[in-house]
C-alpha cells in the first residue's frame, strides 16, 4: 500500500505540472494574440461598416423557454443593435409562463401564414408564427416544448439570412457586438464556420431599455466568482485555443455560424445538455472528414451581458448540466476523434486534453484527496513537500488568473475603477478556499445523473433586469 501511495504521488505531481505546463502555453497564445487583436480593433473601420451593404445578413436565434422576466429587455435590445440588415426570430418553446403573452402584448404580434425560410431540419410542431409589420426584423416563432436545440433547428427553418447568431433570453448584446463579430467573419468568409464572442457578467450593471448603460462588478459573492471566472476562461482560454483552431466549444449565450455547414453536419442535436459544444464538434468533425479548410474563431470585443446565478442551487444546476454535457460529448466523439491524425489539432489536442484534464479532473481530485488521508494514517506525510506543492499549485493558479486580468485591463477596460480591479485579484485567490472544489463536486454530481440517464438541459430561474 505504501509502494502504492508512493507511486500515486510522483503520478499527481507530474499531472499537476503537465495540467499547469498546458495552462500557460495557452495563455501564452492568447496573450500572444491579444496584441494583434487590439492593433485589428484600433485600425478597423468596423464602425463603417455598420452602414455598409457588403456586411452579411444575419438572422439571429432567440430560443426561449420560461423567460417572461427577461424577454422584453433581451429583445429590444436585440432591435437597437447597430447592424444593417438583421433579423430576430424568438422561438417560444412551449413556455409554461407568459413569455408567449408578454411578447404578443409588448410588440403587438399577430399571427401569420408565412414563415419564410425552408424546413430543412426536423423539429417538434410549431402551433404558430406571429409577426408585426411595425417590427419588420422580429419574428415569434411558438412551437411545443422539444429543448433548446430543437427550438434552434425552428429558428434555422424559418431563418432568411445565410449566417445565424444564437442568443440565450437572458443575455444583452453591445449595439456594437454583431459588426464586430461580422467583421472577424468578412476578415474570412470562406472558412469561416463559427466565431464565439465574449460572455461577461451582468449582475451589478445599471441597465436600461436593454443596453448596458453602467458596468458595475457584482455586489454578490457567487456572481463575482463567476465573472472573474468568465474572464479566466475567455481572455485567459479560448483566445489561446482559437488561434490554433481548437476551439472545442462557442458559448450557447452567443455565436454565429455560417447555416449552411450547420445544415450540412445535421444541425442542433436535441437531448444534448451541452448543445453549443455539440454543434462545434460537429463542424469540426464535418470539416475535417471532408477535408474543407475551416476555422472556429473567437472575437473578445464582441460583448455579450448574461445573468449569472447567485444562488448555490442554481449555480450547481448550472454546473451539474455543464458536467453532464461535457461527459456526454467526450464519451460519443472521443472514441472516433481522440489520436486519429485526420482530426488534426481536434483528435491529438483539444480531445485528449479535455479527456485527461477537464472531464477526468473530479476523478483525480478526489483520488488525491483519499490518498492524502492514507499518507496521514500511514505516517507517510512530509507536510513541508506538502505544503510547498499547494503553494505552488496555488501560485500557477493565480497566475493564471492575472494573465487574464492583465489582459482585459490591456486591451478591453471594462472596470475603469483601481478598487474594482483589486475586488477581482482578491477573488482570484479566493476562488481556491471553497468555490473550485464546489466546482469539482457540481461536475462529479453531473456525471452521476449522466450515468442515471438524465439528459436533460435543465431549469434555469430568472431574474427580472429591472430588479
Amino acid at each position: 500500500m505504501r509502494d502504492f501511495l508512493q507511486a500515486y504521488g510522483i503520478f499527481a505531481v507530474y499531472y499537476v505540472i503537465v495540467i499547469e505546463t498546458l495552462y500557460l502555453t495557452i495563455l501564452s497564445l492568447s496573450i500572444k494574440n491579444i496584441f494583434s487583436i487590439i492593433k485589428s480593433s484600433m485600425y478597423s473601420r468596423f464602425q463603417s461598416l455598420s452602414g455598409s451593404e457588403y456586411v452579411p445578413q444575419i438572422s439571429i436565434l432567440v430560443p426561449a423557454y420560461n423567460e417572461e422576466l427577461t424577454i422584453i429587455e433581451n429583445v429590444r435590445s436585440l432591435l437597437a443593435l447597430d447592424y444593417p440588415k438583421y433579423e430576430v426570430v424568438v422561438i417560444n418553446d412551449g413556455s409554461k409562463d407568459d413569455t408567449l403573452q408578454v411578447l404578443l402584448q409588448e410588440f403587438q404580434l399577430t399571427r401569420t401564414e408565412y414563415a419564410g425560410g425552408s424546413r430543412v431540419l426536423e423539429t417538434s410542431n410549431v402551433r404558430g408564427v406571429y409577426y408585426n409589420s411595425q417590427y419588420p426584423n422580429l419574428y415569434l416563432i411558438d412551437k411545443e416544448n422539444g429543448g433548446k436545440a430543437d427550438s434552434l433547428n425552428a429558428g434555422i427553418n424559418l431563418s432568411h439570412y445565410p449566417l445565424i447568431a444564437s442568443i440565450d433570453a437572458d443575455s444583452l448584446l453591445e449595439k456594437d457586438a454583431l459588426i464586430r463579430i461580422a467583421k472577424v467573419y468578412m476578415e474570412n468568409p470562406e472558412e469561416t464556420v463559427a466565431i464565439g464572442g465574449i460572455v461577461r457578467i451582468a449582475n451589478g450593471c445599471e441597465i436600461e431599455d436593454g443596453m448596458i448603460k453602467k458596468v458595475n462588478l457584482p455586489t454578490k459573492i457567487l456572481p463575482m466568482f463567476q465573472c472573474v471566472e468568465y474572464l479566466k476562461a475567455f481572455l485567459g482560454g479560448r483566445i489561446g485555443w482559437s488561434s490554433i483552431n481548437g476551439l472545442i466549444i462557442v458559448s450557447g449565450a452567443f455565436g454565429v455560424f455560417r447555416k449552411d455547414f450547420v445544415v450540412k453536419a445535421g444541425g442542433y442535436r436535441g437531448g444534448y445538455p451541452g448543445e453549443d459544444m455539440n454543434i462545434i464538434i460537429k463542424l469540426h468533425k464535418y470539416m475535417l472528414e471532408n477535408k474543407l479548410p475551416y476555422r472556429v474563431a473567437f472575437c473578445p470585443d464582441a460583448v455579450c451581458w448574461t445573468q449569472a446565478p447567485d444562488t448555490l442551487k442554481i449555480l450547481g444546476s448550472q454546473r451539474r448540466r455543464w458536467g453532464r454535457g461535457n461527459l456526454k460529448n467526450m464519451l460519443e466523439y472521443g472514441i472516433y476523434i481522440v489520436g486519429r491524425p485526420k482530426y488534426k489539432v481536434m483528435g491529438l489536442i483539444t480531445f485528449p486534453y479535455n479527456i485527461i484534464f477537464e472531464t477526468l479532473n473530479p476523478y483525480f481530485r478526489f483520488t488525491g484527496f483519499l490518498a492524502l488521508l492514507g499518507y496521514t494514517l500511514m505516517d507517510m506525510t512530509q507536510w513541508r513537500i506538502l505544503a510547498i506543492y499547494a503553494l505552488l499549485n496555488l501560485l500557477f493558479g493565480v497566475l493564471l488568473g492575472i494573465g487574464s486580468l492583465f489582459m482585459e485591463e490591456l486591451a478591453f477596460k471594462r472596470y475603469t475603477r483601481v478598487r474594482d480591479n483589486l475586488k477581482m485579484l482578491a477573488f482570484l485567490f479566493f476562488m481556491f478556499l471553497g468555490y473550485q472544489q464546489l466546482g469539482v463536486i457540481w461536475r462529479f454530481l453531473g456525471h452521476i445523473e449522466f450515468l442515471r440517464n438524465n439528459n436533460t438541459w435543465g431549469t434555469m430561474t430568472r431574474t427580472s433586469w429591472k430588479t
